[in-house]
């Protein structure tokens, strides 16, 4: 059994943290020692992978707990899984579109900047009126 502590250092992730997904069910309660101490075992260590890993993906606490729910029910079609993979992916090619829009935009707001003073800076200019932008950019 692992402390909080341990848990931490094991798996590369803050205490607070791992309270965190405990309060928001994340996190199966654990255990509690004679002194009250939460201690943790395998099944906890595996599931905060999971967990952590998900995350660092880029998906939601929403689908996470989604996820972790269909992996606990192991004999059962991955048909809902692949789904929700489906649509975190098209969720990220639109954010990458719209960050190369931004990029795009920021790499125009430099080209026409020409130097000088404040008052003829053309990022300040642009910033001050989104008019003069080339794309909506949300």
């Amino acid at each position: 059994m692992l402390s909080i502590g341990e848990l931490s250092r094991a798996t590369d992730c803050k205490v607070e943290t791992i309270r965190y997904y405990e309060k928001i069910g994340l996190m199966p309660e654990p255990a509690r020692s004679a002194g009250n101490q939460r201690r943790y075992g395998e099944r906890h260590r595996d599931r905060l992978h999971f967990i952590r890993h998900s995350r660092q993906l880029g998906f939601s606490i929403e689908a996470i707990r989604e996820l972790l729910s269909l992996a606990d029910h192991d004999h059962q079609d991955c048909a809902a899984v692949d789904a929700l993979t489906r649509h975190h992916r098209q969720e990220v090619e639109a954010r990458i579109r719209s960050l190369a829009a931004l990029r795009d935009e920021l790499d125009r707001m430099l080209r026409d900047c020409a130097g000088g003073d404040i008052a003829h800076c053309g990022v300040i200019q642009t910033l001050a009126d989104h008019g003069r932008c080339d794309s909506e950019h949300i």
